[in-house]
């Protein structure tokens, strides 16, 4: 498995190799990461697409103040509101929104829709408020530490941790009582 370290050198002496190295290590996770943030397959294979175009167009402005994964996540995490506000720009409310996010859920291929728990659990994610649903994805599923998660969205770590459990309360709720 490659290392930040050795990426990011091999994108210093050949930025077109290194940015190879870079989308084989990142792109199953961020495109996770984006999907669970979009729902729907095409919408995150089309915000993959913008988030690599803007990795690769600012590689060599990256300066090594964070991981590389985090500068990556943030980037995607920018990508994905950028994406939702232009969603948001065509529709009335953001209840709008998250319909059109159920929707797509309900017709996603991916989810197994035996299993009762795992869409009523789908559901409830998308109940809740954007930031919290970063917040949760970022800590439940990519299991990354509030540190990392401060410097993906710019949040101080208690605000992180509030929107977290908040969001597991919201989850709670709404699988007990759906």
């Amino acid at each position: 498995m490659m290392n930040e370290d050795k990426i990011r050198e091999t994108c210093q002496a050949n930025p077109e190799k290194g940015f190879r190295m870079l989308v084989e290590k990142y792109q199953s996770s961020i495109y996770w990461h984006i999907r669970r943030m979009v729902i729907s397959h095409e919408d995150a294979e089309d915000v993959l697409q913008e988030t690599f175009i803007r990795i690769f167009r600012y590689l060599n402005e990256f300066r090594a103040e964070s991981s590389l994964s985090t500068w990556i996540y943030r980037i995607a995490t920018n990508e994905c509101y950028r994406f939702l506000d232009k969603k948001k720009e065509t529709t009335v409310s953001t209840e709008e929104v998250q319909a059109d996010l159920m929707n797509k859920l309900m017709a996603s291929e991916y989810v197994d829709y035996d299993n009762e728990m795992e869409v009523k659990f789908q559901q409830a994610l998308l109940t809740l408020p954007e930031k919290q649903r970063l917040v949760f994805n970022l800590r439940y599923y990519d299991e990354l530490s509030y540190e990392d998660i401060s410097r993906i969205t710019d949040t101080k770590v208690d605000t992180l941790k509030s929107n977290y459990y908040f969001a597991k309360e919201k989850i709670k709720k709404y699988m007990i009582n759906n």
